[in-house]
């Protein structure tokens, strides 16, 4: 053989080597949910059999992936918040080191990813459906993506494909799903092992199923567990909620989370189906999981966050035919992580793991019980900025067996459990001297992961307006009335206003107010529908973290309409105003649209109307000391607002919009005090 086609030879064998490692290489499928928990499949409802808390579920589909492939039965996440664990699933990397703590960040672009990794070693990447990471647009990593902003909405979305808008029509996760099998199909012929991540929107709130899942399990109700009625340390509502709540063998389950689980499994049968039919089923892994756990009604919680197993579980499936018989049908008991998807799917690749990537790779469980594999794990929450919430700070340590959960600054709170004898979390052992053993052990173990896996609090947490505070979660507003502003008319000079509180803060007349005596033998500021009062130094009476209550006494005619007192703006703030007769109040805590209470019918005479933030957050609405209205308000002012106060105007961004404009009236007197006034 002469030296030419020695090289050529030689050339063949090693192009051919390549195509081969290029063909056998799998393509991976990864789909996960948003708050699915472990349970919400009826694989797992029958193996519970007379403890599953909701027998009339199905999810064929989820089964038959099971069926087909290994089920891991002790599936955790290791920050139990959606934008944290998807973080989790694409860095390999703990919060606390790859830049989101919170909802509230978009994911840094230039991260190490399992995306970037399999990109790099030849892969087609994409990224369909729910990203969840701020208002995020780029989606970093991936070749191809069809996503969307934020949560967007359950129905006629708009996605962002390839950079442009589109205007969607129809179920969301349907939608999504349609993008998913385009792209499976626009793989075939491909010369390139493809991995494709699939995003659904089910069942996050606001649980909204599609047309033909709306009627499913009518009348169906969830099994009653021990811990319903066992309250978590760290909030005092849910103790009170709970304390004299009776419950019988069932209780009311959000059907529409359970249809919104069932109709999404119909999504998943169709991705599956289009594997088959595209001929990739045999050399495809498929991983099947959720970002993370979530509360039906256990520890009297409806969320996730806290490190109580329901918020950590996670439903987790992988199918790979390839292996053979002993990775169909297997279920596994070892504990997996998210912090152990990129990494695994490396692994499954062939894909050379960089050191910085925690966790382990769960591959040889696939088809063998590894007799080194881990017996405990580090758990962490950042408590965020989010509405509603007051989850603090958390560390934990959970074992095959025994979990201690410690928070912030509150070595009272403290938890420990023996889940072997206690797998619903009710009987706290931390201080019973029986279990001093177990104690000084799994301090030991958090101490020695929170080492080991570099916690530190990371400077890119979106903290509560409540930290920090006496009492943490658990600070309320003082509701004891205190005067910090009282204008009065008769009280008034030179086009100034003197305050007749301790504060003495002082108002300017800003063109359009006067001062005049009406027939009541009464001194009025009256406005024209052009003027207003500026308050100098309105931080004097920063509402911020405080139950508030504003108080006016105006006289309202069929002239009457306006804005009577406002502090703040669009994003935060309050405003008191007489729209068409009706009183109105609105308060704007934080960004979102403003909660507003009004009067159903138009109101006449002199009437003093009370607008009131109270301590437990709510917006309410007093006329001549009657409370009118009431609603919820997601937390109370954080921080006092940008925008200043004015008496008969809101001059900067309108707290109420559209805006009702200038006052035209008289007013009397102008209060606000701290707490709740209601006399």
């Amino acid at each position: 053989m002469n030296l030419s086609l020695s090289k050529t030879v030689v050339f063949c064998f090693l192009f051919s080597v390549i195509a081969l490692q290029a063909a056998t290489r799998p393509n991976i499928l990864f789909v996960y949910t948003d708050d699915q928990r472990y349970d919400a499949f009826s694989t797992v409802q029958l193996e519970q059999g007379a403890k599953g808390r909701f027998p009339w579920f199905k999810t064929p589909h989820m089964d038959r992936l099971a069926a087909e492939g290994v089920r891991f039965r002790n599936a955790f996440v290791v920050n139990s918040l959606c934008s944290p664990s998807r973080a989790v699933n694409l860095t390999g990397r703990y919060n606390h080191l790859n830049g989101i703590a919170s909802n509230f960040r978009d994911f840094p672009v230039n991260s190490v990813t399992h995306a970037t990794l399999l990109r790099d070693a030849g892969y087609t990447t994409a990224y369909i459906g729910k990203w969840h990471m701020g208002s995020q647009r780029e989606r970093p990593g991936f070749d191809y993506a069809a996503s969307y902003i934020g949560h967007s909405h359950y129905f006629d979305s708009k996605f962002v494909v390839q950079g442009q808008t589109i205007k969607t029509s129809g179920w969301i996760d349907d939608v999504a799903t349609d993008y998913a099998v385009d792209f499976i199909k626009k793989q075939r012929g491909a010369e390139k092992p493809w991995m494709m991540v699939v995003g659904f929107k089910t069942p996050h709130a606001p649980f909204e199923p599609p047309e033909r899942a709306k009627n499913r399990f009518v009348d169906a109700q969830a099994r009653v567990v021990p811990n319903c009625t066992v309250p978590p340390p760290y909030d005092e509502r849910i103790k009170q909620r709970l304390a004299n709540l009776k419950l019988g063998e069932t209780m009311p389950v959000n059907l529409n989370y359970m249809r919104c689980v069932s109709a999404m499994d119909e999504c998943l049968g169709r991705i599956l189906d289009s594997l088959d039919e595209s001929g990739f089923k045999e050399n495809t892994v498929v991983i099947y999981t959720s970002d993370n756990g979530f509360y039906l009604g256990e520890h009297g919680l409806g969320d996730k966050r806290s490190a109580y197993d329901e918020s950590l579980r996670v439903p987790f499936i992988v199918r790979y035919p390839m292996l053979g018989r002993a990775a169909q049908g297997r279920v596994c008991d070892q504990m997996v992580l998210n912090l152990d998807l990129a990494r695994s799917m490396l692994d499954l690749a062939g894909v050379k793991v960089p050191e910085t990537i925690q966790g382990q790779s769960w591959k040889p469980l696939l088809t063998t019980d590894a007799k080194d594999w881990r017996r405990s794990w580090f758990y962490e929450y950042f408590a965020e900025a989010q509405k509603g919430t007051r989850v603090p700070d958390i560390k934990a340590v959970r074992t095959d067996n025994a979990k201690l959960i410690t928070y912030c600054g509150h070595p009272e709170w403290t938890e420990m459990f023996d889940l072997g004898k206690d797998p619903y979390e009710i009987d706290n052992l931390y201080s019973n001297p029986n279990s001093a053993g177990m104690r000084t052990e799994l301090e030991q173990e958090l101490a020695r992961l929170s080492e080991e896996s570099g916690y530190v609090v990371p400077d890119y947490t979106d903290r509560p307006y409540w930290w920090g505070l006496p009492g943490g979660a658990n600070w309320r507003p003082d509701k004891t009335p205190q005067l910090i502003l009282s204008f009065e008319a008769a009280n008034s000079e030179n086009k100034r206003v003197v305050d007749a509180s301790a504060g003495k803060i002082a108002g300017a007349f800003n063109g359009g107010v006067k001062v005049v005596e009406v027939p009541e033998n009464r001194k009025v500021f009256q406005f024209s529908g052009a003027g207003s009062i500026d308050v100098k130094k309105p931080e004097a009476i920063d509402p911020s973290m405080k139950a508030l209550s504003v108080e006016v006494m105006v006289k309202i005619d069929s002239e009457s309409n306006g804005v009577l007192v406002a502090l703040g703006g669009r994003s935060l703030g309050y405003a008191l105003a007489i729209e068409s007769g009706c009183a109105v109040f609105a308060v704007v805590s934080g960004g979102e649209n403003p909660v507003i209470v009004k009067t159903s019918k138009p109101l006449t005479g002199w009437v003093k109307l009370t607008g009131i933030l109270t301590a437990d957050q709510k917006v309410e609405l007093l006329a001549g000391g009657r409370s009118v209205g009431k609603k919820p308000l997601a937390a109370l002012i954080g921080k006092m607002p940008n925008e200043g106060m004015q008496i008969g105007a809101d001059l900067g961004s309108q707290v109420i919009e559209p805006a009702i404009g200038h006052f035209n009236g008289v007013i009397e007197s102008v209060r606000v005090y701290s707490g709740e006034k209601r006399d």
